[in-house]
């Protein structure tokens, strides 16, 4: 998908480890470790980690459309989180970047991370199930 240095998988293995554990401090204070070493683009990284971990291996083909009933009445975060793991799960850089961009001009960027953080916990949940 797109070319992402490995010191992001190790924090993206901290963010979830915390997440896994139920520290939302400690993913927030990962991310903000992340920021500060790495600015808004390392940070970027973490999160495109964590839409690779959450979908697992991406089929080859063409398009890819993810359906999430209800998701225009779901919460910013939420919406903010589906629409960032289709653009994973279609190898769309731009609109990944369109979205993260939003979310920091919306202030919203911190729950949207943790909300990614989430849904990846959720995911690797019902997987081992």
């Amino acid at each position: 998908m797109t070319e992402v240095p490995q010191h992001a998988f190790d924090d993206a293995a901290l963010v979830l480890q915390s997440a896994l554990s139920g520290d939302s401090d400690a993913v927030v204070g990962t991310f903000d470790a992340v920021v500060d070493r790495s600015g808004v683009v390392g940070a970027y990284d973490v999160a495109w980690c964590l839409a690779a971990t959450m979908v697992g291996q991406v089929p080859p083909g063409g398009a890819w459309t993810l359906d999430f009933p209800g998701i225009d009445d779901a919460r910013y975060d939420k919406r903010w989180v589906a629409r960032f793991v289709s653009a994973y799960m279609n190898g769309d850089i731009p609109t990944g970047e369109a979205l993260f961009g939003a979310a920091i001009a919306d202030g919203q960027l911190p729950d949207c991370l943790l909300a990614l953080a989430g849904s990846t916990v959720a995911t690797l949940r019902h997987r081992a199930a």
